[in-house]
């Protein structure tokens, strides 16, 4: 446990880097914080991966950002998400993403315990490496200036454009530059400044904008430069063809993921795991995918259905709220199950002849009262009238989010399967009322000729996978959904 002593400096620590303002270009701001990291004496976290692996989850930092992590038609995407679900995977763990609102809290998150990795592609500097260790790295960089071209630029001609704008780095003397503060961007900047013997100068930015953010702001011109890397400039100015990122500002720079020093064990898995997967085409399909393709990233940043844009799952979603009230859940959860059933596609239809958003089947949809259930209204309002059929008849659960999961489980499955589960359960002296590590399990071993060919087994077998996996999917994209949807 942290002694009062480190409670504070963490704390202290965590002002510090909430609440920058604008900074003296020669500031040592970042090599001060190391330096009181070290004269604190702080507790290391004991925490390496036989810990994760016995907890079954790994804990990760990342950013809210269009490259890596968001959410587009009711899905979670990002370059680090794709990334970090894979190596969860590989450790056979789950992941929990906990999504650092300021940039500058990212290593703190780490080095206080909050989470196990940092899954943000940090530039890889020698301050930072003082307190964290890097993996191997995912990608080269280098670090652009971003600008924003004449109003007129389309009607000009390029030597025209290119003397309107900064074509080298050392005409950046006087001039200000926006940033976010303990960034790499705003440590090449003050090294930059002193190579051309001049002062450029920096105006720090809230930690909490994204580097996609400030280019946009470049963009409406409420900012006149900025710096990125040279992967995010180049699929973000794409979108925004007035940007020019073609002046660079640095060498070649390695983009890696952070770990705590106290992580000897994990930080070798990973990089074990990181120098296979880069050999396989998944990772550069990845990689095209948030950084390279261009239509998809216009397309994306177009749609009303990108999180960074509205605060919007689908199309149906006033219809979904509407139908959650019935059920009385969380309308993301309600979402999150329809999204389960045909990702929004309202002409969904599956081999056994379910159909519509909720895919109910003829029979169902019949009982319900449905007259179309290609109809999106008709479709919500008799899946909604079936579930909360379900959920009222496992009126012996107490606890709310067990009782929607025996519900959810019995939509999926059918509730005979369910209550074989739960008679299953008893059988074996465990919680008939729980479903996490207990029905479900259950569900699961109905699956083998031994128990679903027991004599007070009625419904026989059920592929016991699909309804664990169901349950599972659904609330794991509800906790995504959490992350970036108000309710």
């Amino acid at each position: 446990m942290m002694s009062h002593k480190n409670i504070y400096f963490y704390f202290v620590l965590l002002l510090l880097l909430s609440f920058s303002c604008k900074t003296d270009p020669n500031s040592t701001n970042e090599r001060e914080i190391n330096k009181s990291i070290i004269e604190n004496d702080l507790d290391i976290i004991e925490k390496d991966l036989d810990d994760i692996l016995k907890e079954g989850v790994l804990r990760v930092s990342t950013i809210y950002s269009g490259t890596s992590y968001f959410l587009y038609k009711g899905a979670s995407h990002g370059y680090e998400f794709e990334l970090l679900t894979r190596f969860a995977e590989y450790l056979n763990v789950e992941l929990e993403i906990v999504i650092a609102n300021n940039i500058n809290h990212l290593i703190p998150n780490l080095v206080n315990g909050k989470v196990d990795l940092v899954g943000y592609g940090l530039t890889v500097t020698e301050n930072r490496q003082e307190n964290v260790w890097f993996s191997d790295y995912l990608y080269l960089n280098h670090q652009v200036l971003v600008q924003r071209k004449p109003k007129n630029w389309r009607k000009m001609k390029l030597h025209q454009i290119d003397n309107a704008i900064i074509r080298d780095a050392i005409e950046l003397e006087g001039k200000l530059v926006s940033v976010r503060e303990n960034t790499s961007y705003f440590e090449r900047l003050n090294h930059l400044s002193n190579e051309i013997g001049g002062q450029i100068k920096i105006d720090t930015v809230s930690g909490e904008i994204t580097t996609g953010e400030i280019m946009k702001m470049v963009v409406d011109g409420d900012v006149r430069y900025t710096v990125s890397d040279d992967n995010i400039a180049n699929i973000v100015a794409s979108a925004y063809p007035i940007l020019d990122v073609r002046v660079p500002v640095s060498l070649s720079q390695k983009n890696a993921w952070a770990l705590r020093k106290s992580s000897p064990k994990l930080h070798a898995e990973l990089n074990k795991w990181l120098k296979e997967f880069k050999r396989h085409a998944d990772y550069k399909v990845i990689y095209n995918r948030y950084f390279t393709n261009k239509r998809a990233f216009r397309k994306r940043v177009k749609s009303e259905f990108y999180s960074l844009n509205t605060n919007t799952i689908s199309k149906y979603d006033d219809l979904i709220k509407t139908k959650a009230a019935d059920v009385n859940v969380d309308w993301r959860l309600f979402a999150s199950l329809v999204y389960q059933e045909s990702q929004f596609k309202v002409h969904a239809k599956s081999w056994v002849g379910a159909g519509g958003l909720m895919q109910m089947m003829p029979a169902t949809a019949k009982e319900m009262g449905v007259k179309n259930r290609f109809n999106p209204e008709d479709n919500l309002t008799g899946g909604a009238k079936y579930l909360k059929m379900l959920y009222d008849r496992f009126d012996k659960v107490a606890d709310n989010e067990q009782r929607i999961k025996f519900a959810m489980a019995s939509y999926n499955c059918g509730y005979g399967h369910v209550t074989d589960a739960q008679l299953l359960a008893d059988k074996n002296k465990i919680d008939r009322n729980k479903w996490d590590g207990n029905v479900e399990e259950m569900i699961l071993a109905l699956s083998l000729k031994k128990n679903h060919q027991l004599p007070f087994i009625k419904h026989g077998y059920v592929r016991g996978r699909e309804p664990y996996t169901y349950i599972r999917q659904i609330f794991e994209r509800y906790e995504h959904y959490k992350q970036f949807i108000e309710e």
